[in-house]
């Protein structure tokens, strides 16, 4: 019996003194917190490789129209209310000026269109508030062409700014500016309120595009290298536009390796703009880049925040509202598939 007391008790020992000898462990040293790391730094967006495919939903489907949705638009710049916008001729306060990269935002999604083009453009989003009645007026005349669209434009009383009626010829860029009017306004008050700085912003985007290989001179349109602030675009054929396409998250940040830069800007079908849009401003409209002017008509347009309720435009032809109602004398075609809005589908398609 007497050895198995023994055992008994030098196992009852041992067993105590590991117990001592853990908690003296734990007791000696205090337990170390797990060693804090610096959160991963997110690598700033400005100018770094673009995705390696194309974003989801980057084109959309063949009822939204040509032009891939605004990049930029869809996350509001700084100072810019949520929801629709007033119309610039209403009364209320100058908007809040954005930073450059806001600007650079803003105007990314048309900062590659021809001088032109970008200048009806600019100035027709000051008058946001015509721009859903004439994208619907220019896509169910979309089947007229040349100086048959613009006789339906005169015959019809058409009661918009000459800058809204300038884009008619070009109804899937209009759609895009209508169904985007948080864009369209915020693009509008930026022109009325810091045209020097939206003009700016342009050229830091063709410089960035420029640079990176996407501008090109190419069989659509010339890139004009003029000075330092002063790239030009201008059609390869005068009064014969392509109007570009292009995801401004790849065209203004530097390519990936083995990324085909000539890929990146589509076009869509060739457009005519001839003498009849003239009264329109199309007889001398494009940039003073150097000045921060924008020529319509041979004018410079000087129209801002302040003087945005009573400013006429000097027009060749003096250019004068209608003044009795819209008159319709042509046929309208809403349910009619537009046949080149459809072959840009089918290009945006192919390029996915």
């Amino acid at each position: 019996m007497r050895p198995k007391k023994l055992i008994s008790a030098f196992f009852t020992a041992s067993l105590s003194a590991c117990v001592a000898v853990t908690g003296f462990a734990q007791n000696q040293y205090p337990q170390q917190p797990p060693p804090q790391y610096p959160p991963t730094q997110q690598t700033s967006p400005q100018r770094q490789y673009p995705p390696p495919q194309n974003p989801q939903g980057q084109y959309p489907s063949q009822e939204q129209g040509q032009y891939p949705p605004p990049q930029y638009p869809q996350q509001q710049p700084q100072g810019v209310p949520q929801g629709q916008y007033p119309s610039p001729q209403g009364q209320y306060g100058q908007p809040p000026l954005l930073a450059p990269q806001l600007l650079d935002q803003l105007v990314g999604p048309i900062a590659l269109y021809p001088d032109s083009l970008l200048a009806e453009a600019l100035t027709a989003a000051t008058y946001s508030n015509e721009i859903p009645a004439a994208a619907a007026w220019a896509t169910e005349h979309s089947y007229l062409r040349g100086d048959a669209l613009a006789d339906a434009i005169r015959q019809d009383y058409l009661p918009w700014d000459p800058s809204v009626l300038a884009l008619l010829p070009f109804p899937n860029v209009l759609s895009y500016m209508a169904q985007n009017m948080s864009w369209t306004q915020a693009l509008g008050n930026a022109v009325l309120a810091q045209r020097p700085d939206v003009m700016d912003a342009v050229q830091r985007l063709r410089q960035d595009a420029y640079n990176y290989g996407y501008l090109q001179s190419n069989q659509y349109e010339r890139v004009i290298m003029a000075g330092p602030g002063d790239i030009e675009i201008v059609p390869v054929t005068p009064e014969f536009y392509y109007v570009p396409y292009y995801d401004p998250r790849i065209v203004f940040y530097r390519p990936r390796p083995g990324y085909y830069v000539r890929t990146a800007i589509r076009w869509g079908p060739g457009i005519t703009i001839g003498a009849s849009f003239a009264p329109w401003g199309w007889g001398g409209i494009g940039f003073g880049w150097r000045t921060h002017s924008i020529i319509v008509d041979n004018h410079p347009w000087a129209r801002t925040w302040v003087n945005r309720g009573t400013y006429a435009h000097p027009y060749a032809e003096g250019y004068r509202r209608p003044e009795g109602p819209r008159v319709e004398r042509h046929e309208v075609r809403r349910g009619e598939r537009n046949e080149h809005r459809d072959r840009d589908h089918e290009e945006h398609r192919d390029h996915l």
